[in-house]
């Protein structure tokens, strides 16, 4: 149904609402930038795209679910415990599954990251069924009102985290040696390994921090939605429709590509039809990758032989 019948008429009230409309996508696309950070932080670790990391985001919510309603654990506590344990799981998953399939082709690295996204969500479906389980609000100080836009404590939240993420992540890569060391490695590991980089180390830290990321994207999105086992596999698909866009291997464009894909699914589905909403991400993909490949801000790949 289209959704244009459910706003007020004439193009004043249209405008109205656009702005709030555009706070949602923001809101929403903050999601997606999360875990296409993460995504990509894997992929300049092993230049592999991970379709298990929102299966990993999906875990720390539930994380975060037993903590604060089985447990009765206040919340930081129960999210800083989920970080510590999504950084185990994301070492773990490297040093275990990924490293004894060092110089496998990349297909085969790729079908590993799909299968601990399956048995991730396969574990959450036998524990919880196809429960949907909801979260008492975290996130409760009053919402700032501007005129006729609301934003919400939970906006502010999550956008907070977002950009906080995204600065520590740009200074550690652009402004500190290690940042160089691991852009060392993602242009050639050889080559980085020649220099003296621990390559095999680095990996593993990499997979650490993107389950790290993942972690956070699931401890913001935990008290602001409800909880189910494909939760991460719907998170999935617009992470790497952001990391498309944006540029594959690019930190800055993981987050364009998240914020303008959030607010192009707010804008379609308002004003042309709900429908679109959940179709939209694929169409961003191939529109992406038959107009320009490379993403807004991504490079051409370099082909290892």
């Amino acid at each position: 149904m289209a959704c244009r019948r459910c706003l007020p008429r004439g193009a004043n009230s249209a405008r109205r609402v656009l702005p709030q409309l555009l706070l949602t996508g923001v809101a929403q696309g903050a999601i997606y930038a999360l875990v296409a950070l993460s995504m990509t932080l894997i992929y300049r670790a092993t230049t592999v795209v991970n379709f298990g990391q929102g299966d990993l985001m999906m875990l720390a919510a539930f994380i975060v679910y037993i903590g604060v309603v089985l447990l009765h654990a206040d919340f930081a506590l129960a999210a800083v415990v989920t970080l510590i344990a999504m950084v185990a799981v994301g070492i773990g998953i490297e040093r275990g599954l990924i490293r004894p399939m060092r110089g496998a082709p990349h297909l085969a690295l790729t079908m590993m990251t799909i299968a601990i996204g399956t048995v991730l969500r396969g574990v959450a479906r036998y524990v919880w069924g196809r429960e949907v389980l909801p979260m008492p609000a975290v996130f409760d100080f009053d919402p700032l009102i501007l005129g006729d836009l609301v934003i919400t404590a939970d906006n502010i939240a999550i956008l907070g985290a977002v950009f906080l993420t995204f600065a520590i992540f740009m200074v550690l890569f652009y402004a500190t040696g290690f940042g160089r060391v691991i852009q060392a490695t993602y242009q050639s590991e050889r080559g980085a390994a020649l220099i003296g980089a621990n390559v095999p180390m680095i990996r593993g830290i990499m997979w650490g921090m993107g389950a790290l990321m993942a972690g956070i994207a699931g401890v913001l999105v935990a008290p602001v939605t409800l909880l189910y086992p494909d939760l991460g596999a719907n998170i999935l698909i617009r992470a790497f429709a952001a990391m498309t866009l944006g540029g594959f291997g690019s930190l800055p464009g993981a987050v364009l590509g998240g914020f303008a894909l959030g607010i192009m699914e707010q804008v379609l589905g308002a004003y042309v039809s709900t429908s679109l909403i959940d179709i939209t991400a694929y169409l961003l993909i191939i529109a992406v990758l038959v107009l320009r490949p490379a993403g807004l801000l991504g490079r051409r790949a370099t082909v290892r032989v």
